[in-house]
This record gives structure tokens, sequence and C-alpha cells, in this order.
């Protein structure tokens, strides 16, 4: 099984980015869109896992506690590494001071599970299209540079998904697994 750890995407924010999308395709041949419904902010990706390990990293995922639910700003379309050569579109997540806290606290659940923590400090986005090549991209990076900084949206969220990760030639499927309350007096 192939798992990661993700927050989800609101409704709002979620029908804001499938708008964008929707104007922004037309402007290139070159990109694989994700799917609307499989579009979320990733804290931790754990890699092929054995299944007899789930229950295990779902026990550890359900000790994570965080004393506040994570802000969430959605806000602006960017290219990586740049422009001048994507290999990926995404929007930009902004405004949340304690996300990097709980990705730690992931970390610190997972690590005794031998996964090991992350080097690099989170970097919140939600990926809208991927680019085998940069050719014939030009329209597309021009369409969408009034979008820098465009408002999707915000969000509190105070829930994080288990999600299994299935690779399959249209594209990845995601399957969620579990669903983790992080906030101590969250209901």
């Amino acid at each position: 099984m192939r798992l990661f750890v993700a927050l989800d995407i609101a409704a709002e924010v979620r029908e804001a980015l499938i708008q964008i999308a929707a104007t922004l395709k037309p402007e290139s041949n070159g990109a694989r869109w994700s799917r609307p419904d499989a579009r979320h902010v990733t804290l931790k990706f754990l890699g092929e896992t054995g299944a007899q390990n789930l229950e295990t990293i779902r026990a550890a995922l359900a000790e994570v506690r965080s004393p506040q639910s994570v802000s969430l700003r959605f806000c602006g379309v960017d290219f990586v590494p740049d422009e001048t050569r994507p290999r990926m579109m995404w929007c930009r997540v902004t405004g949340v001071p304690n996300l990097s806290g709980l990705a730690s606290a992931l970390d610190l659940a997972l690590q005794p599970l031998g996964f090991k923590p992350e080097s690099r400090p989170v970097v919140p986005r939600v990926t809208l299209a991927r680019f085998n090549s940069a050719r014939n991209l030009d329209k597309l990076v021009l369409a969408a540079a009034p979008l820098k900084s465009y408002d999707f949206g915000s969000a509190q969220e105070s829930e994080f998904y288990l999600f299994e990760s299935m690779l399959k030639p249209s594209g990845s499927e995601y399957k969620k697994l579990a669903t983790f309350r992080f906030v101590k007096d969250a209901q």
C-alpha cells in the first residue's frame, strides 16, 4: 500500500479551484490535471507500506493532537520550479502558523514505526497540474499570470486523513482509509 497523510479541502475552495482549472485547461495540451476530488494538502508521505502495518499506523495517528485547528488560506497559482521550466502548477497555501507543528507531531508519532522525520519544512500546496515537458506551456503560464495572488478562500481544519494512493495509467487515485480529529476539544 502506498500511503500518505493529508488535510482535505473545504467544498468552497475545491469549487473555486475547479472553476480556475476549467479556464486554464484549454491553454495547455501538455498538462495532466489533477482530479478535483483528489486535491488535498499533504502533511506526510509514508510511501510503500505493508498492509499488516495499517492498524499500527492508525493507532499512532490517533494519538496526534494539537491545541487548535489549522487555518488555511488558498491563495495564488504558482509553477515549480519556476515559470520558465515548470514541472508542476499548484495553488499556494498560506497563513498556516501551526501547520508545521502538526507536521512535527505526525513525524514524532510515526518515527517509532520506522518512518523518517521530514528533513525539509512543510510547503503546503494543492497540486493542480503536472507537466512531462515545458514545451507548449507559454500560453498556460501567461493565462495563469493574473492568478498569482488570486484568493480561492480559506478553511479551518481539525481533521486529517490517512490516504492510500493507487497508481493507475489514468493517474493516481486516492482512497480515504481513516479520519483523525487532532484538536483536543473538537467534536
